[in-house]
């Protein structure tokens, strides 16, 4: 099993301890975003480091698995909907103002400019790399979206609020909102999306393809995958999604 170093470190924009792991030593930055209402050993605990070992062990990736607050933010559905979606917002916040610097100098301590970072995510941990490559494309130079629910109407309400607007791709992609510019010499593999259509993927899967053709329409490269009715909604399948993404792009 590869091996990680934890760290807990104070969020100012969250107002509290906030913990991640990192495993490799060297090579590109990728944030890992855990399953909804995951934590930030799920990525371990189901494997996913080890699904891409040699890359790891080579120097070639280095993974930051980071906790999410789902509890108060997407899965909160006893409080109000622009609640959720301030609580997302700040997460996203997190994620790209404070963890983002933080993934770049434990990287690359020496250098005189941070190296961009790449996002992959499971689930709802999808829709947050997604979101991190679209709206910090200068901070995020890819990201990788397994099996993702990327419909905020489910988890946040009517996308007339703006900032569910804001946290809500599939229907902020249509209202321009996105830099197209900052895309403009993107390649497909720098946005990597896949689903099954086995036990569980039907809401993935919908999603996936409703994404794939929003992105499209706004002329953002993307790479969609749809796998076999074998390829069910959870981590065995992503491990080995994870594996073939991530030796295509960094290996």
């Amino acid at each position: 099993m590869i091996q990680g170093t934890y760290y807990k470190e104070w969020s100012r924009m969250l107002g509290r301890d906030m913990e991640f792991k990192v495993y490799g030593h060297a090579g590109t930055p990728v944030l890992a975003l855990p399953a909804r209402g995951g934590r930030f050993y799920d990525w371990e605990n189901n494997g996913m480091p080890d699904a891409i070992a040699p890359l790891l062990n080579e120097g070639k990736v280095q993974l930051f698995c980071a906790d999410s607050i789902d509890a108060e933010s997407l899965l909160a559905g006893d409080t109000a909907p622009r609640r959720r979606a301030e609580m997302q917002e700040k997460y996203f916040v997190y994620l790209t103002a404070e963890l983002a610097p933080r993934i770049a100098a434990l990287n690359a301590p020496e250098a005189k400019k941070p190296p961009l970072i790449w996002c992959a995510g499971v689930d709802t941990g999808a829709y947050q790399a997604v979101q991190c490559r679209l709206r910090r494309p200068r901070t995020f130079a890819g990201a990788m979206g397994l099996s993702g629910l990327y419909d905020m109407g489910r988890f946040l309400g009517s996308a007339e609020d703006d900032l569910v607007l804001r946290n809500a791709p599939l229907a902020y992609l249509p209202e321009g909102i996105v830099d197209a510019k900052a895309f403009a010499k993107a390649e497909e593999n720098h946005l990597l999306l896949c689903a099954g259509q086995g036990g569980y993927e039907e809401d993935a899967q919908a999603d996936t393809r409703a994404l794939a053709a929003a992105l499209a329409a706004a002329s953002i490269p993307a790479h969609c995958e749809i796998w076999g009715s074998d390829v069910s909604h959870d981590w065995y399948w992503w491990g080995k999604e994870l594996n073939l993404f991530a030796a295509r792009v960094f290996g």
